[in-house]
């Protein structure tokens, strides 16, 4: 049985005069949803992705729900020059960062013994190195301020082995690593930083990435007998930028139904 999706929530002004950068905001999955749900929830945005036709899309369908339009930088999370210029940028254009959300990160499918060197390196320089050089670039305006939270965006694939995924897994589990040695570092200027670890969030991108037959083999182990929407996957980012969570830092939260 098929657990019905619950409405989508209303905003509830968690977020009110926060500012938040939010990475890979553009297109259908869990950026683009963490950027609407922090923008109703009363906060005001810039967005980055590497793809800047979509980006502008992005930004003006937050505008349509009423809300303020984001403010949008084309960023490649791979570049160090475009990382610190999304910073300058977001400092620029809000005044001051109270909220990262890293979401930049890249799959993909191949065997361990068929994966190239090419492929490897590809996975993790996006989304371990990507993690990183944003919280590296974010953290000093951070501290100075003593205040900020950071939200990374890791994956039960961290913990869980699944085959071909050796690269995602390996570097989602350095993002939670990060995350948990990052937050120690951070603590005493009362900067947090914390992750969510999705199990499944279904999106329109996910299916044209991944093998025939494996999302359904996958929602089969899910409790709920379905994925997560992006936005249930969002809500967790949003609870955690907040200030409902001002005692966790260093923490991987799991959004997921999913048994073994």
């Amino acid at each position: 049985m098929t657990a019905t999706v619950p409405p989508y929530p209303t905003g509830h002004d968690l977020l009110a005069g926060k500012t938040v950068v939010v990475t890979a905001a553009a297109g259908t999955g869990i950026g683009f949803a963490a950027a609407r749900r922090c923008a109703e929830e009363g906060a005001r945005l810039l967005i980055s992705d590497i793809h800047e036709r979509r980006l502008d899309a992005a930004a003006a369908e937050i505008q349509k729900l009423g809300c303020e339009r984001p403010a949008t930088r084309v960023c490649d999370v791979t570049q160090e020059d475009d990382v610190r210029a999304l910073v300058a940028g977001a400092i620029e254009a809000l005044g001051h960062v109270d909220v990262l959300v890293n979401n930049a990160g890249l799959g993909g499918f191949a065997p361990l013994v068929e994966m190239t060197d090419e492929q490897w390196h590809r996975v993790l320089d996006v989304t371990l190195g990507g993690t990183f050089r944003m919280t590296r670039a974010a953290l000093p305006h951070m501290l100075e301020r003593g205040s900020g939270s950071i939200v990374n965006n890791a994956s039960v694939l961290g913990w869980r082995a699944q085959a071909g995924q050796a690269h995602y897994a390996a570097a989602k589990a350095g993002v939670m690593a990060l995350t948990r040695c990052a937050a120690i570092e951070a603590a005493a200027a009362g900067v947090r930083v914390n992750a969510v670890a999705p199990s499944l969030a279904m999106h329109e991108f996910l299916s044209k990435v991944t093998p025939p037959g494996l999302l359904e083999e996958l929602t089969a182990r899910e409790a709920f007998g379905r994925a997560a929407e992006p936005w249930e996957v969002a809500n967790v980012i949003v609870f955690l930028a907040s200030d409902l969570s001002s005692y966790m830092t260093g923490e991987v939260v799991a959004v997921s139904s999913q048994h073994p």
